[in-house]
């Protein structure tokens, strides 16, 4: 047995080795720094990525990459890294997903040379990737992460697992350097000092720049300068922070410490707003000129998402354990009506999402279209404006609503599994929640509480709107995210959901009238 795999492991090596020898002449993105004995436990942040294919001959390509969350679930590297290197497994944890921050068709994408593979176009400050695993890394974990500026001379430390010469095992490195700039492509830049004669090798992308002092994360290394070796180059921190919060919103807010994004776990901002009790009028009341500008909005809202395709990623949990159930579904809506298939390959319809194979579970339905349509258009619905709020520097316009149960508006189906049939229970509820709009009304966010029968059981939904820009037309708010949540005394489950990969679509049609040639 071992006869048959020193072979293999020679060769792997001398590839490599060829590939690194290459890439120190041609490219500025691989970085290594020698043998040092204090890299403490940064074994547990920092993680090797690679991957061998066989094809003619073996083909290896070497990455590093790091945790980015506490449980070490997601795996963060370079846009490069993980577009050469598509490993089904990382430290022996299955790899689910992968979200790329860049690629050829990016704003400000340029050509780049990169060891191994040739040139290759993305956008240098948006060098970033993540990896999914199925299951957290085991003894492994996130650290804490750096938004503000960096100061010159600020001292740190890079931490790679470089590709080593004639050996197929790899070390993690740590570098000691300072902080010298930032390029003229928003990059940042560090002198560090060679090790033993040695500059940062190849296999050593997707590292991470390490505070000195704080030993928080500053940066996500992704080079050397071309002209000086000793200049090593990193993505800033803001920018990872940035492409977190647009893939996965939910883990943004666990892991950056501020963020311009509106949370999607966040709670109400006001007490339950519960209207006066009066004498019924004979006729309604106007309402105040904000909460009918407010229910105009809704309705436009509402009319404008009646046509879409978009993937939706769902998760299933319970307090505040990892998720223990997974979902992808592509969500086509046409005129309002919504169906499901399995992404990306499912090909039957469904009409519901499944539920998952846990014994209780929660599955959001069409929260975030049936909240903006009812604001605009349930009249009984009481709408009442309260002070206007400054949520992460952004100033919004605050409403809450409330409708008790004889008004008859909001309504909450159980669902029970009986393995040989299912049964299903619908029953009206009083319901409260809170609208959040910019200064021009557009809805950013809306909550909604149910007061379920029994006084045991609470429903809360939460969905976030957010701008979809796309060429050639005008910006739209579209869904961003969904929580759903059922808490029964200290029980808490809970599902997660977001959309992304919008395709927007219309028809029209147009009749033409026959005539003679």
């Amino acid at each position: 047995m071992w006869r048959e795999i020193i072979p293999v492991l020679i060769v792997c090596s001398c590839v490599s080795s060829a590939a690194a020898q290459e890439g120190l002449h041609r490219h500025s993105t691989l970085l290594l720094p020698a043998p040092v004995a204090d890299a403490g436990d940064f074994d547990e942040v920092v993680v090797p990525i690679s991957e061998l294919r066989l094809a003619l001959g073996v083909e290896a390509t070497f990455g590093t990459g790091f945790c980015l969350d506490a449980p070490c679930r997601f795996i963060g590297t370079n846009y490069h890294v993980a577009a050469m290197a598509q490993p089904h497994k990382i430290r022996g944890e299955t790899v689910v997903q992968r979200y790329l921050a860049s690629g050829p068709e990016d704003d400000g994408a340029t050509v780049n040379d990169v060891p191994a593979s040739g040139p290759m176009k993305y956008t240098l400050i948006r060098d970033l990737a993540i990896f999914e695993l199925r299951h957290p890394l085991r003894h492994h974990h996130g650290l804490t992460f750096a938004l503000g500026e960096l100061h010159v001379g600020q001292r740190v430390d890079i931490y790679v697992y470089p590709k080593e010469p004639f050996d197929p095992l790899r070390r993690l490195r740590r570098f000691v350097g300072t902080y010298r700039g930032e390029t003229r492509t928003g990059l940042l830049a560090f002198n560090y000092g060679l090790s033993s004669g040695e500059t940062i090798r190849p296999g050593s992308s997707g590292g991470i720049v390490v505070d000195g002092d704080t030993r928080q994360i500053v940066g996500v290394l992704n080079g050397v300068d071309r002209d000086d070796e000793a200049i090593a180059l990193a993505v800033p921190i803001q920018s990872l922070a940035d492409f977190v919060s647009k893939v996965q919103p939910f883990l943004a807010q666990s892991v950056f410490s501020s963020t311009t994004k509106i949370s999607p776990v966040s709670a109400d901002l006001y007490p339950k707003f519960i209207p006066p009790s009066a004498d019924v009028p004979r006729h309604r009341l106007a309402e105040p000129y904000d909460v009918t500008v407010l229910r105009e909005k809704a309705q436009f809202l509402a009319d404008s998402m009646r046509n879409f395709i978009a993937v939706q990623r769902l998760d299933w949990g319970s307090g505040d354990q990892e998720p223990a159930a997974h979902a992808v579904y592509e969500v086509r809506v046409i005129d309002g009506l919504q169906r499901f298939r399995s992404y990306p390959e499912g090909k039957r319809e469904l009409e519901e999402i499944p539920s998952p194979p846990l014994n209780q579970s929660i599955v959001p339905a069409v929260e975030w279209s049936e909240l903006p349509e009812m604001v605009g258009t349930e009249l009984r619905l009481k709408v009442h404006q309260a002070p206007d709020a400054t949520v992460n520097n952004r100033r919004m316009k605050i409403f809450q609503y409330y409708a008790a149960v004889e008004d008859a508006i909001c309504r909450f189906r159980y669902s029970m599994d009986y393995i040989l049939f299912k049964s299903n229970k619908t029953v009206t509820a009083a319901c409260y929640g809170e609208v959040w709009t910019d200064d021009d009304a557009n809805i950013i966010r809306i909550s909604e509480h149910y007061e379920l029968p029994g006084g045991r059981k609470i429903y809360h939904v939460v969905v976030t709107y957010g701008w979809l820009k796309r060429a050639g037309e005008l910006p739209r708010l579209v869904p961003l995210t969904i929580l759903a949540e059922t808490r029964d005394k200290k029980h808490i489950d809970w599902c997660r959901g977001q959309f992304t990969d919008y395709q927007v679509f219309s028809s029209r049609v147009r009749i033409i009238a026959n005539s003679q040639p």
